[in-house]
């Protein structure tokens, strides 16, 4: 009859002949020496377990968050509205120019090489005394002023003077210069006058 037993160092089930009791068993798993233990001794039972690999805890894995960022990023880049900038390049002073007395509001209304805008407190906007109520009105206006009166041979003045009350608000202000600039005036000012002066 034969009896298990297990190995000491790799606990490999071993078999033996109860006849073997005592004798030296070589174990063919590890190679390690092992002494037959009797039959009537209590054996503990083999117990066979499946060895694994530790595994190295490797924390959080943030390949899907880099992936969500990414997207996220994507999206906002493709939904934001980008407005150009508009601008109005302003000349650099003269040196010359500092030197005059500088011109009067009532010298330039007087000129006739500027067309003046007015725009009062309530944003209501005039083009030379006539009501513009719409930015296509504001340019129609300043385009006939532009090319001055029908039948003459000179073009129309060339420069614009916005007056703007205080009060104005600044889009109005901004639209009334974007409105010279698009008509192609040569030289666009502006000044803040009071309620009075209008």
């Amino acid at each position: 009859m034969t009896h298990r037993f297990p190995c000491h160092l790799c606990e490999t089930a071993l078999l033996a002949e109860d006849a073997a009791t005592g004798a030296d068993m070589t174990c063919p798993q590890c190679g390690e020496v092992n002494v037959v233990p009797p039959t009537g001794d209590e054996v503990e039972e083999v117990r066979f377990t499946a060895k694994r690999a530790a595994d190295d805890d490797e924390g959080l894995d943030m390949t899907p968050m880099v992936d969500i960022t990414f997207l996220l990023l994507i999206f906002f880049m493709v939904t934001a509205a980008f407005s150009l900038q508009k601008s109005i390049e302003i000349p650099p002073p003269d040196k010359e120019e500092g030197t005059k007395q500088a011109r009067t509001i009532e010298e330039v209304e007087s000129d006739d090489d500027f067309v003046i805008i007015r725009i009062d407190k309530d944003n209501t906007i005039w083009v030379d005394e006539s009501e513009a109520p719409s930015r296509q009105e504001l340019l129609s206006k300043l385009r006939q002023a532009r090319e001055g009166t029908p039948g003459s041979t000179s073009s129309g003045p060339s420069s614009l003077l916005v007056l703007a009350d205080g009060d104005a608000r600044h889009e109005t202000v901004v639209l009334a210069l974007d409105a010279g600039n698009a008509v192609g005036m040569e030289s666009i000012r502006l000044a803040t006058v009071d309620e009075d002066d209008f």
